[in-house]
């Protein structure tokens, strides 16, 4: 994988190159300039062509990678402890995160196409500039222009979700708990009220205002995720991961992946299996 040393912002050939177990706490943009390429996400499949700029949150949920051979873009890593430690004041990076959830890929307009890919080959050049006494710094603020061209682009595209500040912090901690595993063993909104110190309705809410989604469609997104995850592995019998995953029978889990996907586990299982190649 040929990219720079440092971890915080580094560029890589291929989104194929990326190691999620290497850098587990990363976030991938890709800007698609020629070709095509295409990836699952969530269980959802995309087809990326030039002109979309990809924005993974979490590589974890992301898979089956494939590129055209007259493919080329630009991939960036951001560590994100890096863009946190940037503290941009302006909540609407909450809303982003949540909707990019749903949907990862922005379709540029030729003007934010330009935008995007100048900002990008700018951060490349100067990441190159290791001799730049305040280089840290001086990154961090190329990169804050280039996230707040993103959150121009992405607003101008979605319906306006004024979030307020302590609003944002919940949905950041609620959204936190679901990447750290908790709908593993609990898929009820009032566990994560009760955690937040809200009220379920209250809960479920702000995640509607802000995403267009309540609370339990993330729990869901999250738990269905994990089952898909556990599904494509055939060693493990629908015992085994109704048991991982703590619902109280067989037929629940069946009936929870029922009401989800439209499918029984096994016909769920076996569409997988079919996608994969496999």
């Amino acid at each position: 994988m040929e990219r720079q040393e440092w971890n915080k912002i580094f560029f890589i050939r291929s989104v194929k190159d990326y190691d999620v177990t290497d850098n587990p706490c990363c976030v991938i943009h890709i800007l698609c300039r020629r070709g095509s390429m295409s990836f699952r996400f969530q269980n959802v499949h995309y087809n990326i062509a030039a002109g979309d700029y990809v924005i993974l949150t979490n590589m974890s949920l992301a898979s089956g990678f494939s590129e055209s051979d007259d493919y080329e873009g630009i991939t960036m890593g951001l560590s994100e402890p890096f863009v946190l430690s940037i503290a941009i004041r302006n909540n609407y990076g909450i809303i982003g995160h949540l909707s990019l959830l749903q949907n990862p890929v922005m379709k540029l307009s030729p003007p934010d196409f330009r935008k995007c890919s100048s900002d990008m080959e700018r951060l490349r050049e100067r990441l190159a500039d290791k001799t730049h006494l305040f280089r840290e710094e001086m990154l961090g603020y190329l990169l804050m222009a280039h996230i707040l061209d993103l959150y121009d682009i992405h607003a101008r595209g979605q319906a306006p979700r004024p979030v307020p500040e302590r609003t944002a912090k919940l949905l950041q901690q609620f959204v936190d708990m679901l990447y750290g595993g908790e709908y593993i063993t609990h898929r009820d909104v009032p566990y994560y009220a009760s955690r937040l110190c809200v009220t379920p309705h209250y809960l479920s809410e702000i995640c509607r205002k802000a995403s267009g989604k309540p609370a339990t469609y993330w729990i869901d997104r999250f738990t269905l995720h994990e089952i898909a995850n556990l599904l494509c592995q055939k060693e493990l019998t629908l015992t085994d991961i109704a048991d991982r995953l703590h619902f109280s029978s067989v037929s629940y889990f069946s009936r929870y992946v029922k009401k989800q996907t439209g499918l029984y586990p096994t016909a769920y299982r076996n569409n997988l299996w079919k996608k994969s190649g496999e």
